[in-house]
């Protein structure tokens, strides 16, 4: 399973790519993950909690990160196995530019799993790899954006809406 898209972040490129390198960002990203440790050097290790139709399970696995052109692009690979339930790996190669609404972020991500997922059929395991992905890049734009509402808490009286991450290292 193939799957491309992008998303437009409402701030600079570094942060961006400071997001992209931290466990705390990615684990609060990741849908149904309950751990998250280790650095970009070495990779990270997670668990990740999810049901795809019947079938649900918890998955332990590792992240790395290669191709790392700072600042610019990376390819996040990953494998996860769970138990009875099969495994599933993929990647995501993510390319970061200059937009004039902040950040683009482009991601190409392809998926595979096996075992008891794999018997569930392309079009479920496809539309659920989809809305993974999905869901991942729009935690991630919402860890470092924050709130898209009027009610968004703001920074320092400026008006500058701000994520959880953006508060940390702005």
């Amino acid at each position: 399973m193939n799957l491309a898209d992008s998303k437009v972040i409402a701030a600079d490129r570094e942060t961006v790519w400071q997001a992209l390198l931290s466990a705390d960002v990615l684990k609060d990203c990741v849908p149904g993950c309950t751990e998250m440790s280790g650095s970009p050097a070495d990779g990270f290790e997670a668990t990740v909690v999810q049901k795809v139709g019947p079938v649900k399970a918890t998955f332990k696995g590792a992240v790395t990160l290669s191709d790392i052109v700072e600042g610019q692009s990376l390819t996040l690979s990953g494998e996860g196995k769970g138990g009875a339930a099969g495994f599933a790996k993929g990647g995501a190669k993510v390319t970061l530019s200059d937009h004039e609404d902040g950040t683009l972020l482009e991601y190409d991500v392809e998926a595979k799993v096996g075992g008891k997922l794999a018997q569930l059929g392309s079009r479920i395991i496809d539309g659920f790899a989809k809305k993974m992905a999905d869901q991942f890049f729009e935690n991630f734009r919402g860890a470092v954006e924050g709130p898209s509402d009027q009610t968004a808490e703001t920074a320092e009286g400026d008006g500058e809406k701000k994520g959880w991450f953006k508060k940390i290292i702005g």
